[in-house]
């Protein structure tokens, strides 16, 4: 398959009018979000659907995200739409919050992987927002890596993975948020399937109690179905081994630096992905400063490309773990699914 690139600032109106055509006859397209390139289809085409999983190497067990371009788009897509939704919508939609409620018989079976509620999102992204109005159906979209890897949050990255595998490539420049929506379900208990920029408190600022699924920091067994995106299976990893150091501060530079002497004397090349509170604990170490752990949104944008990047002839990453609170939670849960769970404790 021959892939067209087009740049969304110099050639916006050719490359979204054109992109939708290629959506509507069903085809492949990846396009920028706030959050991380999602690499779209028809939503309401089954056919289509199922092109995204052969284009991703994707297990079909693994529910899709519907994308609309305004909030009563969402209508047709569910049973009915709750009262808390529409509290939630008010407060965050456009944004990188993703519902799941009861779908209605017009969603494919191939978006929800069987399952009876579909997760739905308005982006806060000029270019994804015209491309869904350009095709004029919901766009369902995961994110734009071969399965398993680190989402793209820029357009090379997005190159490596999908070149030759879809139709068109809309390079919108790099991605603000830099880690995919939270997806909140509001079927029963509200409940975070997987966390986001858009944090557990929040969500409880505008409608009260939210609990977090066990799987958002552990591993879902292999027999359990995945009810949201990045649930069941090993996301984010790059090509080489990474470990989470957890304890405060100075313990985990303390645990990273055993660790990496170990590694070192077998004969391994290891980095460090260090914050700019710890860099000092790491002289004469090979360590990246991701970004500054009291904002953890400066880790959370730079995470997928350090992965990506800090790998290339890496045999092992050490990361420090950092607080689960606020955005800390969705930095752990990229953190912890990118190393396979593999923690490193004194």
């Amino acid at each position: 398959m021959n892939t067209e690139l087009f740049n969304a600032k110099t050639q916006k109106e050719n490359g979204t009018a054109l992109a939708g055509r290629v959506i509507r006859s069903g085809g492949l397209v990846v396009f920028p979000t706030e959050t991380v390139y999602g690499l779209g289809a028809n939503g309401l085409d089954g056919e289509a659907v199922s092109r995204i999983f052969e284009a991703k190497g994707r297990p079909s067990d693994n529910p899709l995200i519907l994308h609309i371009a305004k909030k009563s788009d969402v209508k047709p897509l569910w049973k009915h739409i709750p009262d808390k939704a529409r509290l939630l919508m008010d407060a965050f939609w456009p944004g990188p919050l993703t519902l799941v409620y009861l779908k209605s018989p017009s969603v494919p079976n191939e978006v929800t992987a069987g399952l009876d509620t579909v997760a739905v999102r308005m982006p806060e992204h000029k270019t994804a927002l015209a491309l869904i109005r350009a095709a004029g159906v919901p766009i369902a979209a995961p994110s734009a890596n071969l399965s398993g890897k680190p989402s793209p949050t820029c357009v090379r990255h997005v190159i490596e993975d999908m070149d030759g595998r879809v139709d068109i490539i809309i390079d919108g420049g790099d991605c603000s948020i830099g880690v995919e929506s939270t997806v909140l379900s509001l079927v029963g208990e509200p409940t975070i399937l997987r966390p986001g920029g858009i944090t557990k408190e929040m969500l409880e600022g505008v409608i009260g109690s939210v609990r977090v699924a066990n799987a958002v920091l552990n591993p879902l067994s292999e027999n359990e179905q995945a009810a949201s995106p990045g649930m069941k299976y090993r996301h984010y990893a790059p090509d080489c081994e990474v470990a989470v150091a957890l304890g405060s501060p100075k313990a985990a530079a303390g645990i990273i630096n055993r660790e990496y002497q170990k590694a070192e004397a077998e004969g391994k090349s290891c980095k460090i992905f260090a914050t700019q509170q710890t860099k000092n604990y790491y002289n004469g170490k090979k360590y990246v400063i991701i970004g500054d752990r009291d904002m953890p949104a400066t880790l959370l944008a730079a995470l997928f490309g350090a992965l990506r990047e800090e790998s290339e002839g890496t045999d092992l990453i050490l990361a420090e773990g950092i607080p689960e609170s606020g955005e800390g939670l969705a930095y752990m849960n990229r953190l912890l699914r990118a190393s396979g769970f593999k923690v490193i404790k004194y």
